[in-house]
């Protein structure tokens, strides 16, 4: 993570400087790209063992470390505003599961969770007579979740499988703004923060029905955009 970061400083350092003697970019057709990193926000976990009779259920509360954001977009800019269809891959490993009831307490966590989201976007740009263009907007979409098989030891010293591999399906949307830095007529560097968020999704395998899980997150990400 302190790899990433160095580099996105080091790329907006580089950048900055070339802004300066940049002109606001033309309507036309764009793609970009992006990277950054991914907070996402503790979800509530409820889980159905049906391995035994009567089944039994349990309800957590997973938190995540800072995770990876990667991914590009293409789209038409109008001049006032950007269309645009985007691909993008979070993940993030799980830091902590917390008992809701406070019967157990889980240490040693091994699993993580990842969203593959499609959106359309729609995003406002706002030129003045700099190079540096403020710009706002969101789209919906949807995006696939995926569980990694989850392990972690209890206060007894048992190795549990928490949460089962799965993926899931489920509505998406995100909400965001940015910078957008011309360096030239056709390169313009992307500062960007998005707020995303899914529905809930649920997660069925091994005798275990995990449900209620969602990526809802907070992203910063640095951005190269080219216009043909």
């Amino acid at each position: 993570m302190k790899k990433t970061l160095t580099t996105l400083a080091l790329l907006i350092a580089v950048a900055i400087p070339a802004a300066s003697q940049a002109a606001p970019m033309r309507p036309g057709p764009y793609v970009t790209g992006f990277l950054g990193v991914t907070m996402p926000r503790g979800t509530d976990v409820t889980t159905t063992d049906f391995s035994t009779a009567p089944s039994s259920s349990f309800s957590e509360r997973a938190r995540f470390d800072p995770g990876v954001y990667v991914g590009g977009a293409g789209g038409f800019d109008f001049g006032f505003l950007r269309l645009e269809g985007e691909i993008s891959y979070k993940e993030a490993d799980i830091k902590s599961i917390t008992d809701n009831t406070g019967v157990n307490q889980y240490r040693d966590i091994d699993g993580n969770l990842g969203a593959l989201a499609f959106m359309g976007n729609v995003f406002f740009d706002m030129h003045n007579d700099t190079p540096v263009t403020p710009y706002l907007g969101g789209g919906i979409g949807f995006a696939t979740l995926h569980m990694s098989d989850t392990y972690a030891t209890d206060g007894s010293n048992n190795r549990n499988l928490m949460y089962p591999r799965d993926d899931d399906t489920v509505f998406a949307y995100q909400a965001g703004a940015g910078l957008g830095i011309a360096l030239n007529r056709r390169f313009t560097l992307d500062l960007g923060y998005r707020y995303f968020n899914t529905d809930r999704a649920n997660f069925s395998r091994h005798n275990l029905d995990s449900s209620g899980v969602r990526f809802e997150s907070h992203n910063v990400a640095v951005g190269f955009r080219t216009k043909f």
